[in-house]
């Protein structure tokens, strides 16, 4: 995280022109690339913005051809980049399957960061990042690629300065995430010295179940070492998430009052009014729970409800995120039923437009039993939270796009009042708003004026963009960032990644066996269906719901 502080290998002097060695590895590769003799050195690049030296780095996706790297990946660099966040001895090399050089490959990068910018571009930063961008087309399940890539990641590495310094991203289907892997060790690409880093970012999903992610982290953990593994949240990257830790730990007015004494109950949801889009194949083998829960809502929770670390160290922090999951404990087939619900969207309206139902979607099957909506009760069985339930929802096609966590406290008695008009105290409530218009509210009593004892309840807000200004992200930038710099807190470790599962397992299981009479039906533009509402009402609380 951007909070940490960390001394990275001093810099080191680029070559000035490496140009005959790029271009033998072009001729054999199309790789077209003839500009290594006029390399630009970006000013605003040489100068660290908080006195922190920059590591080099060789940045290689793997799926370069993808929406992730089109939409997420590559804007994210630029805004590092732009944020002076990016060392001058960096690199960034694509690999994909379409056949395309790198002249044509940055020509597509220029476009799509036109494209996709919101802000106007810096055109010097731009063709700063264009100038160190490359393309290698190979079959990802072909060694040969491999052989050719370590070529070519000799000689930009040469060209750039990066030092040995690799970082592979792996943006592609998890079925090739082991053979990648596999590859990459048998050419001797993913060796971690003193002298330089060898590191890899996965996406998501890590397994569809418990076994699958064992397997997974057993055949990752067969070439490399954890230490150079980082599951990707891109959650995680969302300023407010980090915050949490933050808002609790260094304020003394909340750490205190954060435990069963004083918080009623947490309520944490990510709303999407998007239906699946164009992703139906995998989301009828995926479903909001498989989706959702083991990773984004499973990892905010962690941090909501986490123990105060030793230290702000990354394994400290997910030592502690750890013991919380391992103290959530898998439900028996009773309390699944009577603690989760499972919904599917039905035709509905949303911002005034008509939407169909998720059956009718394309690459759904017409009697599909899939879950686009879960909502549970969950309990956290440790000192702290003993009998706090955490109420946790997901689902597609609801009335607004939003991710927040509510704590909400518990009502003071209402003795004080007993001879006023005041019926009834309204409870405090903290909202932590994660997207899209991230900040943190507090409700809290007030006396309305007049002559009578009236209480009224007003809110206290912050948001990031007032106070710190609207920058550019993608979610992204932060997560980059760090694994550049080996900071692996808001990464999931092995264990983080399994104890997820541990608590999702079970429920996948009671639902496939209840067939049709375990998915209930809620109209798009609704808060899910009537069963959600109800998993709240028997304990006498409700959702925070908007509309």
């Amino acid at each position: 995280m951007y909070l940490s502080s960390k001394t990275h290998p001093a810099e080191t002097q680029k070559p000035t022109d490496s140009s005959a060695l790029i271009q033998d590895q072009a001729d054999s590769n199309h790789l077209g690339v003839n500009q290594a003799s006029h390399l630009k050195e970006h000013p605003v690049l040489q100068q660290p913005s908080n006195g922190q030296t920059r590591p080099p780095t060789l940045f290689v996706i793997f799926g370069a051809q993808g929406d992730l790297t089109k939409r997420k990946l590559i804007p994210a660099l630029y805004n590092l980049a732009v944020s002076h966040h990016l060392p001058q001895e960096f690199a960034i090399l694509g690999i994909d399957g379409i056949s395309m050089n790198t002249e044509d490959f940055r020509d597509k990068i220029n476009r799509d960061i036109q494209e996709l910018s919101s802000r106007p571009i810096e055109a010097t930063i731009k063709d700063w990042v264009l100038d160190r961008l490359y393309y290698l087309s190979g079959d990802f399940l072909d060694p040969q690629t491999y052989e050719r890539l370590k070529g070519l990641l000799t000689q930009i590495n040469q060209t750039h300065g990066t030092q040995g310094n690799y970082l592979y991203y792996m943006a592609t289907a998890p079925t090739f995430f082991t053979e990648i892997v596999q590859q990459l060790g048998a050419q001797g690409l993913v060796e971690h010295r003193k002298d330089f880093s060898r590191r890899i970012i996965i996406e998501k999903p890590f397994g569809h179940d418990l076994p699958s992610a064992r397997s997974l982290n057993q055949s990752l953990c067969e070439v490399l070492d954890e230490r150079q593994i980082y599951r990707i949240d891109h959650y995680l990257g969302k300023e407010t998430v980090q915050n949490i830790l933050v808002f609790r730990f260094a304020n003394g007015i909340f750490e205190p009052i954060w435990n069963r004494q004083y918080i009623d109950h947490v309520q944490i949801t990510v709303a999407e009014t998007l239906g699946v889009e164009h992703r139906g194949t995998y989301y009828e083998k995926a479903g909001a729970l498989r989706d959702m829960v083991p990773n984004h809502l499973l990892q905010i929770l962690a941090f909501v409800a986490m123990e105060p670390p030793n230290a702000f160290d990354p394994e400290a922090v997910r030592d502690e995120k750890a013991k919380v999951l391992r103290a959530i404990q898998p439900m028996n087939p009773v309390e699944v039923l009577q603690s989760t619900v499972a919904g599917q969207y039905a035709a509905g309206v949303i911002a005034e437009q008509p939407v169909a139902s998720y059956r009718t979607e394309m690459d759904v099957d017409p009697h599909s039993l899939t879950e686009t909506f879960v909502a549970m009760n969950l309990s956290i069985e440790s000192w702290r939270w003993e009998n706090v339930p955490f109420y946790l929802r997901t689902g597609k096609r609801l009335p607004t796009r939003m991710t927040e966590v509510v704590i909400q406290f518990k009502s003071p008695p209402l003795m004080l009042f007993r001879k006023t008009p005041v019926d009834q105290l309204t409870p405090n409530v903290l909202v932590i708003r994660i997207q899209p218009d991230e900040g943190i509210s507090l409700s809290f009593g007030a006396k309305i004026p007049g002559p009578k004892v009236q209480v009224g309840t007003v809110d206290m807000d912050f948001q990031y963009a007032e106070y710190f200004g609207d920058a550019p992200s993608t979610g992204y930038e932060t997560l980059l960032h760090d694994v550049m710099a080996g900071d692996t807190t808001l990464f999931q470790r092995s264990d983080n990644v399994e104890l997820g599962w541990n608590v999702v397992d079970p429920i996948v299981k009671v639902w496939g066996s209840l067939g049709s009479h375990g998915i209930h039906s809620y109209s798009a533009g609704n808060w899910g269906p009537p069963e959600a509402d109800a998993l709240l009402a028997k304990d006498g609380r409700r959702w925070r719901n908007y509309h």
